[in-house]
C-alpha cells in the first residue's frame, strides 16, 4: 500500500467521523427535546463551512471530499433543525 493510498483512507475516514460527530448532539436533542445547552449560531457556522468546502471539493473534482463533507452537512443540519424547533417551542411556552 502507498503513502498516497493510505493518506486518502486517513482522509476519508477523518470526513467520515466529522460526519458521526453530530450524531450524538441530534440524539441528545432528540431525547432532551430541548436545545438550551446548544448555541443555533455555531452549528449554522459549521455548516456553512462545510458547503464552501464541499463546493471546493466538488470544483475540484475531488469527489472523496465532496461526499464526505456533503454527509457532514447533511448530519449538521439534523441538529440545525432540531435545534431550531426546539427552541422556537420554548419560546412559545
Amino acid at each position: 500500500m502507498t503513502f498516497s493510498a493510505i493518506s486518502e483512507f486517513a482522509f476519508a475516514l477523518g470526513l467520515l467521523i466529522n460526519a458521526v460527530l453530530f450524531i450524538p448532539q441530534a440524539y441528545k436533542l432528540l431525547q432532551k427535546k430541548d436545545a438550551q445547552e446548544i448555541s443555533l449560531v455555531t452549528f449554522v457556522g459549521f455548516w456553512l463551512i462545510q458547503l464552501i468546502t464541499a463546493i471546493h471539493g466538488y470544483q475540484r473534482q475531488d469527489y472523496v471530499l465532496f461526499a464526505g463533507y456533503l454527509l457532514a452537512m447533511i448530519t449538521c443540519g439534523w441538529v440545525i433543525v432540531l435545534t431550531f424547533y426546539y427552541q422556537q417551542r420554548a419560546r412559545r411556552s
